[in-house]
């Protein structure tokens, strides 16, 4: 190829270059005569490239004339200094109007290392600004924002996240790059894949959404509430949308979210508690009264209820407790003093009588249901059980006890309170009924 055909592709490649660019840019030689002027350029200003190179500086077309020698003095200024030079000049469009624009310019040394011209590149200062603002608050969100802030890639992993989120999964920043979510959550993370998926294929959703997870820190496994909101990051270089990842943002609402529901819960007990007593208010039999206010402490609470009368004896270190009532009633042995419920010793029941107060317990791992169910007489399905005393008037007279299966949470203390309540009322109503009754006394008459 000829040193011509050399030299042309050259100029062709250079100008195809600087018309892609998305940043205006213009060029002078050593006396300040343009020699390249960009699509962008034409765009912001509407001076053609043929209008513009071969001028000299900007004076008397693109600039007033009261600032053309100080416009044209800064920007050649840039010949004599190293490093670029940041301006701001006001321009004139060809149409006449004025535009604000922010330089950087930088002097373009020659073969001989002598200064041999100025490069410029320039774009309209709200244009930049609203760069400037957007590259500031991705650093605000990345660095230690108020709300955790996770970048996604397609396939569901962190490429990026804030020291917010990094303490709320209690790992280290850099930790969490790139592992799968599966490795971060205990529970939740199907739901929360799901929330990603979904915005990946159909888009950013109108509105958060409350999730629930389980998060492995070095404490143990922590249950949180994430209020989060997602965005599809697409890439603004490609003709067509491609999608880049999510953009996850959260907020940990556990306490408020977990006010909340112990406040709907409390308020929900207290109106089983009030309907019980309205339906047992309609029981002749006192026992009936009883097995009516278990059906209506079950509901959101447990699967079963068992009612276990403690039968008096001659011999007071002789215990004796009697099933005497179950919800669901079809249980074996649930038929009123069909059976003795045979307990043996350091048995939850009895530990309750002990204590007068209320015992909880759960399976050991694995192991629930089954055997250990069977040794203690409960429902094949038990997991977790709460057994509690029956006392009136200063006496005790049994023992009740929900039990809960495995995929039920174990019992806790405030499910311990409200047991005890119900207890209280089942008691007055067994007390009520004469129970409990002597081995050998049979029905009350009527």
């Amino acid at each position: 190829m000829s040193a011509f055909g050399r030299s042309e592709t050259t100029d062709d490649l250079l100008a195809a270059l600087l018309d892609g660019m998305d940043a205006a840019l213009c060029a002078f030689d050593a006396d300040g005569v343009i020699t390249h002027w960009n699509r962008e350029a034409e765009r912001i200003l509407g001076w053609t490239a043929a209008e513009a190179v071969g001028r000299k500086g900007f004076a008397g077309w693109a600039v007033r004339a009261a600032d053309a020698q100080d416009v044209e003095e800064r920007l050649m200024a840039a010949q004599d200094v190293p490093g670029r030079q940041v301006h701001e000049f006001a321009l004139v469009t060809k149409e006449g109007g004025r535009v604000l624009v922010r330089t950087q310019s930088a002097g373009v040394p020659g073969a001989d290392g002598k200064p041999a011209g100025v490069y410029c590149a320039f774009s309209e200062v709200h244009a930049q600004i609203d760069l400037e603002r957007s590259i500031a608050l991705s650093e605000a969100l990345m660095d230690d924002a108020s709300w955790g802030v996770v970048l996604v890639d397609v396939d569901l992993r962190p490429a990026v996240v804030n020291a917010h989120a990094a303490r709320a999964f209690g790992s280290g920043r850099t930790a969490l790059l790139g592992r799968p979510l599966g490795e971060l959550l205990v529970q939740g993370v199907e739901e929360l894949e799901g929330a990603l998926q979904h915005v990946l294929a159909e888009g950013s959703p109108p509105a958060p959404a409350e999730l629930w997870v389980s998060v492995r820190s070095p404490e143990g496994v922590r249950r949180r509430c994430w209020r989060s909101g997602f965005l599809r990051l697409g890439s603004p270089l490609a003709e067509e949308p491609v999608p880049l990842g999510v953009g996850w943002l959260f907020q940990d609402v556990t306490e408020s979210r977990q006010a909340a529901l112990d406040t709907a819960q409390l308020r929900f007990r207290a109106g089983q508690l009030h309907r019980s007593g309205r339906a047992a208010a309609e029981c002749e039999d006192p026992a009936e009264a009883a097995a009516v206010r278990l059906d209506f402490a079950l509901a959101g609470f447990a699967e079963h209820a068992l009612l276990d009368v403690l039968e008096q004896s001659a011999d007071p270190d002789r215990r004796r407790l009697v099933r005497v009532a179950a919800s669901p009633p079809l249980l074996a042995g649930a038929t009123t003093g069909a059976s003795a419920a045979r307990y043996g010793p350091g048995h939850p029941a009895l530990q309750a009588l002990d204590r007068i107060g209320s015992v909880r317990t759960s399976a050991p791992r694995g192991e629930a249901g089954g055997s250990w169910a069977r040794e203690r007489q409960w429902p094949q399905d038990a997991a977790h059980a709460l057994c509690t005393v029956l006392r009136s008037r200063g006496r005790t007279l049994g023992a009740l006890t929900f039990v809960r299966g495995a995929s039920r949470a174990a019992f806790e203390q405030t499910d311990a309170a409200y047991a005890e309540e119900v207890a209280a009322r089942v008691a007055a109503d067994l007390d009520l009924g004469a129970w409990p009754r002597t081995r050998d006394e049979g029905p009350r008459p009527d």
